[in-house]
């Protein structure tokens, strides 16, 4: 299920914000924080969804969503992320 209100229960929320908006190595550190996060997904998809260019979003830095954005311009990127959460959650159905 999709989380409306993710940014209340992101991982990072404790923290502060110029620990998100890093350069280099420094940025391997702010994905560790979103490593574990609940709403992972909803923040990666909003970052995407708006073209935000700077910081670690959902695990992946401003290059890595640039990257993404680039493979697949015209994606709607709350159904991807909706869709691939809900298809890693789903039980494997034998003989499938």
């Amino acid at each position: 299920m999709w989380n409306e209100e993710w940014a209340s229960q992101a991982a990072c929320r404790a923290s502060q914000p110029d620990q998100l908006f890093v350069r280099g190595a420094e940025q391997n550190k702010a994905k560790k924080l979103c490593a574990g996060c609940p709403v992972k997904a909803e923040c990666l998809a909003e970052a995407l969804e708006n073209q935000i260019e700077w910081g670690v979003w959902g695990g992946m830095t401003e290059r890595e969503r640039r990257a993404l954005l680039k493979r697949n311009p015209n994606a709607k990127w709350r159904a991807v992320l909706e869709t691939a959460r809900t298809n890693a959650t789903s039980p494997v159905k034998a003989g499938v």
